[in-house]
């Protein structure tokens, strides 16, 4: 079984995360992933656009990137200080 992830607080991560880019997934072209970037422009994680939506549940439009913004800052592994 794997090693149980942890994950920096919302804060540290707000301080690490500069930028949170939509793409295409590289090994599957129909799918979207959501890749967080540090201020170095260097990325640190990314999460399955459709298993983020998923986990964010329904959430009205006009609040859905804020939602998946949040979701994203509570959840960067605490490995990714390392990067």
């Amino acid at each position: 079984m794997g090693e149980e992830v942890k994950y920096l607080s919302f804060e540290e991560a707000k301080n690490l995360v500069a930028a949170i880019q939509e793409e295409e997934n590289i090994r599957e072209p129909d799918k979207r992933v959501l890749t967080a970037y540090n201020h170095d422009n260097r990325e640190l994680c990314w999460f399955d656009f459709d298993e983020l939506a998923e986990a964010v549940g329904d959430v009205p439009k006009d609040h859905k990137k804020e939602a998946f913004q949040d979701y994203v800052l509570k959840h960067i592994p605490d490995w990714a200080m390392d990067i």
